[in-house]
């Protein structure tokens, strides 16, 4: 499977999430806190979760600011929105002023089949996609196969009555906390894994997503063996097909630089694989606590080789190194570039001078990897730029839609989850 097109949601500009982000919010700091949004973009998220649910805050106001205060910002408003809220009021007030295609985040089953559709009509209305929370009538499902079922019931809703294309359908199965010491839980991240795989299989171009915090909110206070458990969840939940989660872009771990022995005892929970799984990471659990021997090192081993090796390196080479590799490239091989303000002469910077011609051999890369358009135009811009000497200097180049990035049959709004992909 490839792991290309995951995608990560930054989840700083939360405030049931962050404290940070909800004291700049009660205090009316909207500057301060459109800079959290900045960092969430610069750290490598491809969509920003924005939420305002607090119970001494007004929503619907503090939802239409923010929105409209990052949305004058070139640097922020180039990834779409998700509109996260509880509250269907908060999310229609986000909905008429966000710029671009958003995600709402989300609808449920949990009141019944005609307020769901009532709100999926609204959210079709508006042109966005939608994420679908496994929660039904009964409450929220724990099992693999319950999870499925609500999702492939809310899938059929949504296609056949609200007239919803399947490619702008999110389902987000619900990630539990595990180790938690009830051995019912202890099913959790592997029931998530498997409905993952039963929707991917099952229900044609929905995409799949999951709030990765949760997974590890028993060892809230412990960073390392947090990101740790983060990264190993997402290792798995990709293989199994999952397309984006909501993560604190800044602070995934490179799975392969995980210690092994910290690696070993997380997945033995993540995976079920042994009665005492808790109790052996609780074991090694102040080992790491604040050491950073977990954290993402200063770089991947196989960075240090020579171009040409980088260059063929696999998908999984890299896996979730957002902060240091650009939306849309895990797998490309392209090391270090930045697409905050792509320039081409840095495109040309990564490529050593033994190799000759460096332009050629980046443009055969590219279009290799890329028949179909999947990776981001920017770069072919670039490469075709310099190619016809249009750029000389460090200087930014300038990008227009690309005709497939426009969904078909919805003039001038932008896919958010596959623009190119489905047909």
């Amino acid at each position: 499977m490839t792991t290309g097109n995951f995608i990560n949601i930054g989840e700083r500009t939360n405030v049931t999430g962050s404290a940070r982000f909800r004291k700049l919010i009660m205090a009316g700091d909207y500057p301060a806190a459109v800079e959290v949004a900045r960092s969430q973009v610069e750290n490598g998220a491809q969509i920003i979760d924005v939420n305002m649910d607090e119970g001494l805050l007004d929503g619907k106001a503090a939802m239409r600011e923010f929105l409209n205060l990052i949305a004058a910002e070139p640097d922020i408003s180039r990834v779409p929105v998700m509109i996260d809220s509880s509250k269907f009021e908060v999310i229609e007030e986000g909905l008429k002023c966000v710029q671009g295609r958003p995600i709402v985040n989300s609808i449920s089953l949990k009141e019944g089949e005609a307020e769901f559709l009532e709100h999926a009509r609204t959210i079709r209305r508006f042109g966005a996609a939608v994420v679908v929370m496994a929660f039904d009538e009964g409450g929220q499902a724990e099992t693999a196969e319950h999870k499925f079922q609500i999702s492939e019931r809310a899938y059929h809703l949504l296609v056949d009555k609200a007239g919803f294309d399947p490619w702008d359908i999110v389902f987000d199965p619900n990630i539990f906390a595990v180790a938690t010491g009830i051995e019912e839980h202890n099913d959790y991240a592997v029931a998530f894994f498997e409905a993952v795989r039963m929707i991917k299989q099952r229900l044609p171009y929905a995409a799949t997503s999951g709030g990765l915090s949760n997974v590890s909110f028993s060892f809230r206070g412990n960073d390392s063996v947090r990101e740790a458990m983060h990264s190993a969840f997402l290792y798995h939940a990709i293989h199994a097909g999952l397309d984006m989660a909501i993560v604190n872009a800044g602070q995934i771990t490179v799975y392969d630089d995980i210690p092994e022995e910290l690696r070993e005892r997380v997945e033995d929970v993540l995976l079920n694989r042994r009665d005492d799984a808790t109790e052996r990471v609780l074991a090694i659990a102040d080992k790491y606590r604040g050491s950073g021997e977990a954290q993402t090192k200063s770089d991947p081993k196989w960075r240090e080789g020579p171009v040409e090796d980088q260059l063929e390196q696999p998908d999984d080479a890299d896996l979730l190194d957002g902060p240091r590799r650009p939306p849309g490239l895990r797998g490309a091989g392209l090391p270090g570039l930045a697409l905050e303000v792509l320039e081409p002469a840095a495109l040309l910077d990564v490529l050593s001078p033994e190799i000759e011609p460096p332009l050629q051999l980046v443009r055969a890369h590219l279009f290799a990897l890329d028949p179909v358009g999947e990776l981001p135009r920017e770069l072919h811009v670039v490469v075709q730029a310099v190619e016809h000497g249009e750029v000389t200097e460090r200087e930014p180049v300038r990008r227009e839609a690309h005709p497939c990035e426009l969904d078909p049959g919805r003039t001038g709004s932008r896919s958010v989850t596959s623009p190119c992909s489905t047909a």
